[in-house]
């Protein structure tokens, strides 16, 4: 089981997660490691006067990635472990 836990670690942190904020002017990419990969900006959301709207659309944009791969990495355990209950959780 312990070889399988970290062969599933190593997928997990090789795995990419997007997610779009905005109705997609703001797009960030992260890595299975918790990384911010990538931030990508539409020019139509870049307003020197609106900074704020930028700054909290990219946090949304951040924080949805990082739900996908938290998700995703709680599936994967809860299939390795059989539903055991706390075994393989807070990994990341």
């Amino acid at each position: 089981m312990q070889r399988q836990m970290e062969e599933r670690t190593k997928e997990m942190e090789e795995k990419e997660f997007e997610a779009s904020a905005g109705g997609g002017v703001v797009t960030v990419k992260v890595s299975g490691k918790k990384e911010v990969i990538s931030v990508k900006l539409s020019e139509e959301v870049v307003d020197p006067d609106d900074i704020e709207t930028l700054e909290d659309l990219i946090v949304a944009a951040t924080n949805e990635a990082l739900r996908k791969m938290d998700e995703e990495n709680t599936q994967m355990m809860q299939q390795l472990t059989g539903g055991l209950g706390g075994l393989g959780g807070g990994l990341f």
